[in-house]
């Protein structure tokens, strides 16, 4: 799951729920909500809320403030709300069927996790206990308990149906009623059935999901339909049963055959690869390379693969072990950078990540460090692609869909405690290596601290360094908590300055590297050599104008020089659109350095010192 999941979550109950959610876009540091009736957002809770900075409401949209980490939230915040990338802020447009496809799967199987582990890990357990001869397998109690963990997988249809239908335009409760149709009795592998004297093929639906997938999504067109052609007077009563009437035989005619044979074949393809590559290779591979696919966004694509085969076999012979190999490898690699670190305030960052990792969260660690320190993500490709390697000459399986170290007892299956053993060598292997490969690595100096000057003699007092920041823009100066941006003026996202510009081009204030450049082309962010994260906001809810008037000739990763131009504003233009011209350049990361200090000066030219940093 997401870091930030829990916090959207309470982000959409207090802005009054989805259905008040007209769009939503970000800049550098903010959310920006178009709501349908503002009066429904709960704005001193939303400030109250641990995340939020602040939250500003003007006629241009309702602002939530974040910080500069606002992207991670904001692509989360709009999977939770069923927009797709751009969906969320712009007309929608025709998607690529297949990838619009991919996406409702990954989507829908999220929410059904939950039963599905708790299923796995509850097999483990009572294999565990009979083993023990606590409980007799005969016995009722294990009969019981037995019959939730059958259950889930039983009624997987129904799960499916109730997660997607929403997603694709359905009612939830119709689709149900339709998963419950197809598993009942005189449909579930039934030979010899019949629908307007068109044989049937048997099908068992129970177990599966892209039969109830494809059903409802048909379902979502049909609903449409049927809202357009029945009156509104009828629709309450007519609209259920027109719906399931057309569906039901379409999807035992057309969907239901097609669903089951798109799931033969996934499991065919994949047997068929581990046949003659080997699963040692995919699970090699897997386990090395499954940062870069949770950094891509895509780490629940492998779902409906390992649903459909652990449905077919009873077992997944590569994806969730690998999962939880490479997981235990993210924890190793934060753990050799535990050791390495000198800073205290990384320590403590490395310490946290790692115990996460460890669990089964990697996303603190891959968002949090591998993305800023890089070397992590060789040091879990070495640990992690010799644990998959020797997982998968030993022919390890998964008996269900659980992770992290609390996930090991579904390696129990059916008393297989020499799978179980064979799993923990494999968690061992990768995360002893990548521990070791990320302690031999290091941390980039320029990142494992802020760089000290060797001193040859200290005084009594002590030596105070400083760096000055080059200006950004010629203008006006105006103090930061001056400017007509709560929050920039209240100082929530760092101290800093404010310019009214009075030329066009916009300079490098220090020699260093360009972390982000917003789409919108409106903000930028830089960090020195020294450590200081410099971020330039030209304008006031100048997003909203999509970038026209600005131009930036850099782009993420660049190196620049202080001094140099770095982009071009026709502030003449954005004036006459109605907007504010103030920049703002502030240090977000304040908190690192004793103190920042303004310029003096009124006005500024190209030459002069911004502001001047005390690094000590």
């Amino acid at each position: 799951m997401n870091q930030y999941h829990d916090f959207n979550e309470q982000i959409i109950k207090l802005v009054g729920g989805k259905a008040n959610i007209q769009a939503v876009v970000h800049c550098m540091t903010r959310l920006r909500f178009t709501l349908k009736d503002r009066s429904k957002a709960d704005t001193k809770k939303l400030q109250e809320l641990e995340g939020v900075i602040d939250v500003v409401s003007n006629n241009v949209a309702y602002q939530i403030i974040v910080g500069t980490h606002v992207n991670d939230v904001y692509k989360d915040l709009i999977d939770q709300l069923g927009m797709a990338g751009d969906e969320a802020d712009k007309p929608k447009t025709k998607k690529n069927p297949v990838k619009a496809m991919l996406d409702v799967i990954s989507e829908s199987m999220t929410p059904i996790l939950e039963p599905i582990i708790c299923a796995g890990l509850l097999a483990a357990f009572l294999s565990i206990i009979s083993l023990t001869g606590l409980i007799s397998p005969e016995s009722s109690t294990y009969q019981i308990f037995d019959a939730l963990r059958s259950a889930v997988f039983y009624f997987l249809p129904i799960l499916m149906a109730m997660s997607c239908a929403k997603r694709l335009g359905a009612s939830p409760y119709l689709a149900v009623a339709l998963a419950a149709t197809i598993l009942s009795e005189p449909i579930n592998d039934v030979a010899g059935l019949s629908l307007f004297g068109i044989g049937l093929p048997q099908i068992t639906y129970a177990n599966s999901f892209i039969p109830i997938l494809l059903a409802v999504w048909f379902m979502g067109y049909v609903t449409k339909f049927a809202k357009k052609v029945i009156p509104k007077s009828l629709q309450y009563f007519m609209s259920p049963l027109v719906i399931m009437l057309i569906t039901l035989p379409a999807t035992l005619l057309v969907f239901g055959p097609l669903g089951f044979y798109i799931g033969e074949g996934i499991i065919g393809f994949f047997n068929l690869l581990m046949d003659t590559i080997g699963s040692w290779f995919v699970m090699m591979l897997y386990s090395a390379l499954q940062p870069f696919i949770i950094m891509l966004g895509a780490g629940n694509f492998i779902m409906p693969v390992v649903a459909s085969l652990i449905a077919a076999n009873g077992y997944d012979p590569a994806f969730i072990s690998s999962c939880t190999i490479s997981d235990i490898a993210v924890g190793g690699a934060m753990l050799g950078y535990f050791l390495r670190a000198r800073n205290l305030k990384q320590k403590q960052l490395f310490g946290t990540v790692t115990l996460s990792a460890i669990l089964g969260v990697t996303e603190p660690a891959i968002y949090g460090v591998f993305v800023k320190f890089r070397r992590p993500f060789i040091a879990v490709m070495i640990g992690g692609g010799l644990g998959g390697l020797f997982a998968g000459l030993t022919g390890v399986k998964a008996y269900s869909i659980a992770w992290g170290l609390f996930g090991l007892p579904a390696y129990i299956g059916e008393g297989d405690f020499m799978n179980l053993w064979l799993m923990v060598a494999a968690v061992a292997i990768s995360f002893i290596g990548a521990t070791i490969a990320a302690y031999m690595l290091g941390i980039p100096v320029e990142n494992d601290e802020v760089p000290t000057v060797e001193e040859k003699e200290k005084t009594s007092s002590e030596i105070i360094r400083s760096t000055a920041l080059k200006n950004v823009v010629e203008g006006e100066v105006i103090p930061l908590n001056e400017v007509n941006d709560q929050a920039f003026s209240t100082g929530a996202l760092g101290k800093g300055i404010g310019i009214k510009p009075t030329s066009n081009t916009i300079h490098s204030p220090v020699d260093g590297e360009v972390l982000t450049v917003f789409p919108t082309k409106h903000a930028i962010g830089l960090r020195s050599d020294q450590g200081v994260e410099v971020l330039i906001h030209i304008g006031i809810d100048t997003v909203s104008l999509d970038g026209n008037h600005f131009e930036m000739n850099v782009k993420q990763g660049d190196r620049v020089t202080a001094g140099q131009p770095i982009g071009e504003v026709d502030f003449e233009k954005v004036r006459e659109a109605g907007y504010d011209t103030t920049t703002m350049v502030v240090i977000t990361n304040t908190q690192d350095f004793l103190d920042v200090i303004p310029t003096s000066n009124n006005r500024l030219l190209n030459s002069d010192d911004l502001l001047n940093i005390v690094l000590q």
